[in-house]
């Protein structure tokens, strides 16, 4: 959840933060620095993927029976990220002779228990470009002290394991705690990247399971009617929200025997227009062409109030009234729309629309396999 109080103006430039993997590569430089030398570098100076070498202040050290720590605040700046504020600790220790760099999944971060993700079964939550960044400091460092790279970086969240009750890491198969994450090593706010990432994960996960049909929805109410009519499995729930543009292109690649998609009627309406983001921000509820409904069955005088409706609700209130219901035109319009980024990947699909205590008011599926 994001706390819209704590959304900084528009008018003003929006902070970029840093990833976990960027706060666990400045942790495990200072912390391998002083395992080198006994001194912990603080500022901590790294390399991010595409060049930028910001600085890190430690907020914590420790030396303990064969191994270093250093840990580093995350700032992700002015986004809502839920690991905001936490601390990245990383604990470096000797690895045995010729065993090269180990990582492993300490208090608070997550071990990955299903695949399709890009570690396998039984690896630690820590992606690979952080990975890579991470060895990359490593080796930097083992080059100025002349040393080999044979480490066991352990990478440590305190709280991470009650962070991760507010991700979607335990849909993915990762349990015990947060992912360590980043591709670029820095947080742009509000950006779209990282959901639509997750999306890509959760179908990547089902894909390898082999499961027959995922379902993505608008919102908590649809996603529990939809999981409820069809009785899915948690794992097979694609946390969608606005990015049905981001489910669809990604699962045409990717195909899953049978894809549901449920919202509410505003939203599906949107999709039903070829919008592929369904936030408020990215567009409209187009009036005319409900209005176009109306009149294609003769309805003039209600096509004129559609127009000057005041919502999706409204409008569809006012054709109940006057004894049309756009939800199930709606519904088989957004089908054909969703159809066509599918183009011709072999995957059935529905569309699902539900009112906001989460009753089923129009459900269509494909020509041939029934509609309702």
């Amino acid at each position: 959840m994001v706390d819209i109080s704590n959304i900084p103006s528009q008018k003003s430039p929006l902070r970029k933060g840093w990833t976990t993997g960027a706060c666990a590569t400045a942790a495990t430089r200072s912390a391998f620095h002083a395992l080198l030398s006994g001194k912990f570098l603080d500022p901590v100076t790294i390399t991010l993927p595409k060049g930028e070498m910001p600085a890190f202040a430690l907020a914590y050290e420790k030396q303990g029976a064969g191994f270093f720590e250093a840990g580093i605040i995350k700032d992700a700046g002015d986004d809502p990220d839920v690991t905001h504020g936490a601390m990245i600790i990383a604990r470096i220790s000797h690895n045995i002779k010729g065993e090269g760099i180990l990582f492993k999944a300490g208090n608070g971060v997550g071990t990955i228990t299903r695949p399709g993700l890009p570690l396998p079964v039984g690896e630690a939550a820590i992606n690979p470009v952080p990975r890579a960044m991470m060895k990359a400091t490593i080796e930097n460092l083992c080059h100025k002290f002349q040393c080999d790279p044979d480490i066991i970086v352990e990478i440590i969240v305190p709280n991470g394991e009650k962070i991760a009750h507010k991700t979607w890491n335990s849909r993915l198969g990762i349990e015990g705690g947060i992912s360590i994450l980043g591709t670029t090593g820095i947080v742009h706010p509000f950006s779209c990247s990282a959901w639509i990432h997750s999306i890509h994960r959760g179908i990547d996960v089902a894909f390898a399971e082999g499961l027959p049909h995922v379902a993505g929805a608008t919102g908590s109410t649809s996603e529990k009617a939809v999981q409820d009519f069809y009785n899915l499995p948690d794992h097979a729930l694609l946390d969608m929200g606005d990015f049905v543009g981001g489910v669809l292109k990604y699962i045409r690649k990717n195909p899953i025997a049978k894809l549901t998609i449920c919202g509410g009627f505003a939203k599906i309406t949107k999709l039903s227009q070829g919008l592929m983001d369904l936030h408020s921000k990215r567009g409209e509820v187009d009036f005319e062409s409900l209005a176009q409904m109306a009149e294609n069955v003769g309805k003039r005088e209600l096509a004129k109030a559609l127009q000057n409706a005041n919502t999706a609700k409204h409008a569809r209130e006012l054709a109940l009234e006057e004894g049309l219901d756009l939800a199930p035109l709606i519904a088989q319009k957004a089908l054909n729309k969703a159809k066509d980024v599918l183009k011709n990947a072999p995957i059935t699909l529905d569309i699902m629309i539900v009112d906001r205590g989460g009753n089923l008011i129009a459900h269509a599926q494909e020509t041939g396999k029934g509609s309702v």
